[in-house]
């Protein structure tokens, strides 16, 4: 595909976009709610890069070719909003965060964030990570031998870390708040996948549990703030310290407590859950396949020893990076990204309107074969060398692209390749179930049910 096909105006695409016949329609319903990833596999298998889903008043234009991610998300992404699914977190859930907020205020917001994550200060995070990683290895060390939901673990961990490492905050004296995140998102897939149908102010037991969820997330965030109350965001270098810091002299006091909230909430949701999501199925991955687990083991033995990881074991943890690459690309944390077209556009030689909805989904294009090599095998070796990973830069997007990258990328890449050495260096994990587990494609790409393993010693 020529550059000058992809950005030809917009008047000269086509409009005839390969698509399932509309008796297909009750099919393609059931799998957006029960399992949205066959529903884009196998759309992608049957009828190519480019596929355009007409579901009663929802119409979704799928692209699934690395220069269609590029256009969207890079080349022309001031075209193009957060779309379906992130436009019911907004609603519900997320606020105008630096996940769902657009123009101006989405690069204000950047730009007062930003500087948490810079490289130079990842360093200054070893810590709370490793800390972290200490309290997981004791709490398995106490269950060798028995059943662990390491879903659950992952979970505890990462939250732990994102409250040291982002907030300056303990987060586990707020024990509703895994449980009132998962009512919310759950809230919101629901409302995508049923497309709006069903108004969330009908007195049905979701929407109570929902309206229930919301107020215990918004408590909790009322707390976080005040804790800040008194420098005003002066005295820390903290995420919601600097937010404080750039809105305090903002005179709407309303206006101050919207944006903290948003910003608040924003963190606590994504900040956690995809690094999660990444380290419990590499877990499953190892469980998979030993070799290449004893390797990982090997590794951590030899580069850690019997010493706290720091930062500059990263370079030298090789093969575990590799894995978790891997296990991003077999299991992007994100699965979809949604966009919603300002004006009409051409993508890939295709004209979409206004006001339409695009998907780029991760999960397909990194298991695209015209760019990957047998893209449903675990071969970690794939990442040994970034020249080796594949022909197109945007066939490989964990974290998305372009100007809306994920802020917390290298944050999220350390941190799991860090647990990842210090739990295989002491612990192997067997699976409790032969039967492959169930991904489930909600705000990010999780495993249903969690993933109960046996623990063993390494």
């Amino acid at each position: 595909m020529s550059a000058a096909e992809t950005l030809q105006p917009a008047a000269e695409g086509r409009r005839d976009f390969p698509r399932p016949p509309f008796t297909t329609v009750p099919a393609l319903l059931r799998k957006l709610w029960t399992d949205r990833l066959r529903m884009l596999s196998d759309a992608a298998d049957e009828f190519g890069d480019v596929v355009k889903f007409a579901m009663g008043p929802k119409t979704i234009y799928f692209f699934n070719h690395p220069d269609h991610a590029k256009h969207v998300l890079a080349d022309n992404a001031a075209n193009y909003h957060k779309g379906l699914g992130l436009a019911e977190a907004r609603r519900r859930i997320l606020g105008d965060g630096l996940l769902t907020s657009e123009g101006e205020q989405w690069k204000n917001e950047r730009r007062i964030i930003q500087p948490v994550f810079r490289r130079d200060r990842l360093a200054g995070f070893t810590d709370a990570v490793t800390d972290a990683g200490d309290a997981l290895t004791a709490r398995l060390a106490e269950r060798t031998g028995s059943t662990v939901d390491l879903a659950e673990e992952m979970t505890r961990l990462t939250m732990t870390v994102l409250g040291r490492a982002l907030l300056s905050a303990d987060l586990g004296s707020f024990h509703m708040l895994g449980e009132s995140f998962e009512v919310a998102q759950d809230q919101a897939m629901f409302e995508m996948v049923t497309l709006g149908a069903i108004p969330v102010w009908l007195p049905l037991p979701r929407n109570r549990r929902f309206h229930r969820a919301r107020r215990q997330i918004e408590q909790i965030a009322e707390a976080l703030v005040a804790s800040r109350a008194h420098t005003g965001g002066r005295d820390g270098n903290d995420m919601l310290s600097l937010v404080a810091a750039a809105y305090r002299d903002e005179p709407d006091a309303k206006k101050r407590w919207r944006v903290l909230r948003d910003e608040l909430v924003t963190i606590l949701l994504a900040g956690h859950e995809t690094t999660a999501s990444t380290l419990t199925w590499t877990w499953y991955l190892l469980s998979c396949h030993p070799e290449t687990a004893a390797a990982v083991h090997a590794e951590a033995v030899e580069v850690l020893g019997d010493r706290t990881p720091g930062h500059e074991d990263l370079a030298r943890l090789r093969v575990t990076g590799m894995v978790i690459q891997e296990a991003m690309r077999m299991y992007p944390p994100v699965w979809a990204l949604t966009r919603k077209s300002v004006k009409a556009d051409v993508i890939g030689g295709y004209r979409v309107p206004a006001g339409a909805d695009i998907m780029i989904s991760p999960y397909t294009l990194h298991r695209h074969p015209s760019f990957w090599d047998a893209p449903n095998e675990f071969r970690p070796e794939r990442f040994a060398t970034p020249a080796a990973v594949t022909a197109h830069r945007y066939a490989y997007i964990p974290f998305g692209a372009g100007p809306r990258v994920c802020v917390g990328s290298h944050l999220g890449t350390m941190e799991a390749t860090l647990i990842a050495a210090m739990v295989a260096r002491g612990f192997r994990f067997e699976r409790i179930s032969s039967a492959p587990p169930k991904p489930e494609a909600m705000l990010s790409l999780r495993i249903h049910g969690g993933l109960p393993m046996r623990v063993h010693r390494a």
